[in-house]
C-alpha cells in the first residue's frame, strides 16, 4: 500500500476529478482549504421541441479538499458550518433542482478521537419545498496520512469508495 503524504493526497485527487469537475484553487482567508471542485449535471426529456418539456433535473456537488495537519473537533466544526453555508450559497435551488451534495474532505496526518466521532456523527440534509425543488445531503470524509485511514459519516459512504479507488487502486497492465 501507497503511504500519502498531503500534499501527494491532495495532487491525486485533484488530478482524478479534474476530468469531471471545475476546480478553484482557494486563496482566500481559510488558511486550511486547498481547493474547491464543482459538479453541475442537467438532465431532461422533451416531446418534439426543447420548449415541450417533460421534466428536468439539476444536479450539484461541491467537494472543498482541506490540508491540516491535526484535525480537531473545533477545526472540524468549524469548517462544516462554513461548507455548509458556502455550499448552500453555490446552489440554484428552484424548480428542476434535484439534489446537491456538500462535501468536504479532510486530508491529515493525524486527527483526535472526538474530531472522528463528530465526523461520524454528522448529518446535515434539508429538503427545499417538501422536496419538491430537491434535497441537499452533507457527506463527510476524512483521509489520515499516517494510518492511511479512512472515514466518513454514514451519508458519506460512497465518498469512502471513491477514495479508496482514487488512493488505493492497483495499477492495472494494459495489453496491446
Amino acid at each position: 500500500m501507497q503511504q500519502y503524504t498531503r500534499k501527494t493526497a491532495i495532487d491525486k485527487l485533484l488530478d482524478s476529478y479534474k476530468t469531471y469537475y471545475n476546480i478553484q484553487l482557494y486563496e482566500g482567508e481559510l488558511q486550511h482549504l486547498r481547493a474547491i471542485c464543482e459538479f453541475y449535471e442537467h438532465s431532461g426529456r422533451f416531446v418534439i421541441s426543447k420548449k415541450a418539456e417533460l421534466w428536468s433535473a439539476n444536479c450539484e456537488e461541491f467537494i472543498y479538499l482541506f490540508d491540516i495537519e491535526h484535525l480537531t473537533k473545533e477545526l472540524f466544526e468549524k469548517y462544516r458550518d462554513f461548507t455548509k453555508e458556502d455550499g448552500l450559497n453555490r446552489a440554484n435551488i428552484g424548480p428542476g433542482h434535484m439534489y446537491t451534495y456538500i462535501t468536504p474532505m479532510f486530508v491529515c496526518d493525524t486527527c483526535d478521537e472526538e474530531a472522528k466521532r463528530a465526523v461520524k456523527k454528522c448529518r446535515i440534509y434539508k429538503s427545499f419545498q417538501f422536496s419538491l425543488h430537491g434535497w441537499m445531503d452533507y457527506h463527510a470524509a476524512v483521509f489520515e496520512t499516517s494510518t492511511s485511514s479512512i472515514f466518513t459519516n454514514r451519508s458519506g459512504r460512497c465518498v469512502e469508495k471513491v477514495l479508496k479507488n482514487v488512493l488505493f487502486q492497483k495499477k492495472r497492465r494494459r495489453f496491446l
